[in-house]
């Protein structure tokens, strides 16, 4: 239940949420963050070289892995986070895990953030094969001679490309919320790590 609202209370005034500037590489209405910082979502010590090193060890990757899915759910990160403690709870190792985490979590962003990024330039190039097909629609209607089997044709793949770009644009709104969510689930399992510190 912690972890739950925790991913609740994520939702801070200047978040990713904020809107920014026009980016036609970013068609999202969140503020474009490329890159998540540490210190946004950990409170606790901060990593060391010999911290650095301890978050490669694979028993600590192997519950970090774990942590930083979004199908897990706030209940088994808790759990997850009890038998780790279990094993041993000094400062450096849970900064270490959740380093690990984190850095699990980034790399996930980063992948979503240059698939929005190849979403948008997809749709931006349907956007203009429609408008080159309308140009097209017009022309043909014009003529002194009209085509009506070319007329219907271009009309056809006008409505099918709009279509498409409209299914698109309504599945954007989801692709667009997953880097926040991301950047929830980091603070939430900071949150949640970092207690343990105390």
């Amino acid at each position: 239940m912690i972890l739950r609202s925790l991913l609740l209370a994520a939702l801070l005034p200047g978040s990713a949420l904020a809107a920014g500037e026009a980016d036609p590489d970013w068609p999202c209405i969140q503020r474009r963050q490329p890159q998540l910082s540490l210190g946004q979502v950990w409170s606790g010590p901060q990593p060391d070289e010999a911290i650095t090193a301890r978050a490669a060890e694979p028993d600590i990757q192997r519950v970090a892995s774990v942590l930083a899915l979004r199908r897990t759910t706030p209940e088994e990160a808790e759990a997850l986070v009890e038998a780790f403690v279990a094993g041993g709870s000094d400062p450096a190792r849970l900064t270490a895990l959740y380093l690990a985490t984190f850095g699990h979590i980034q790399r996930t962003r980063d992948r979503v953030m240059a698939g929005i990024t190849r979403y948008a330039h997809k749709q931006a190039g349907l956007d203009e094969q429609i408008k080159a097909r309308r140009h097209e629609f017009e022309q043909l209607s014009a003529a002194d001679s009209p085509d009506f089997d070319a007329i219907d044709k271009a009309e056809q793949d006008i409505d099918w490309s709009t279509r498409i770009f409209q299914d698109r644009q309504q599945a954007l709104t989801y692709v667009c919320e997953t880097p926040v969510i991301l950047e929830q689930r980091a603070f939430a399992i900071g949150r949640l790590i970092g207690g343990k510190l105390q």
